[in-house]
């Protein structure tokens, strides 16, 4: 929950409020009871996050995982088809049929 600075119009009286984001504004001032009150802006508003740590993808909504899984899954589609074109031979393992010769045949031979 987060500190906000409050001060009075009519006495000028200046203090700290400890209160829940979603708690109504203070209008009467403790010090002379008037309803002069408003809340100030300032850095006092701050979100503090405690723990072993907060990462960018512990927050991710369900339609950003979606599309990334989409996307994900297109080019993996496209990584498929260009390989399926494409005959690679392992120059290990080939059979001697598809093993290159190590020297250029001639006519002669």
């Amino acid at each position: 929950m987060p500190t906000y600075d409050y001060v009075c119009d009519a006495c000028e009286h200046a203090f700290e409020e400890f209160q829940s984001i979603t708690a109504d504004l203070l209008v009467k001032c403790p010090e002379c009871g008037k309803r002069k009150l408003r809340r100030l802006f300032g850095s006092g508003a701050a979100i503090l996050f405690k723990g072993s740590g907060f990462y960018e993808t512990d927050y991710r909504s369900k339609s950003y995982e979606e599309g990334a899984k989409t996307e994900t899954t297109t080019a993996e589609k496209k990584t498929d088809k260009k390989n399926a074109g494409e005959k690679k031979t392992d120059k290990k393992n080939a059979t001697p049929a598809e093993k290159p010769d190590k020297k250029p045949k001639t006519d002669a031979e």
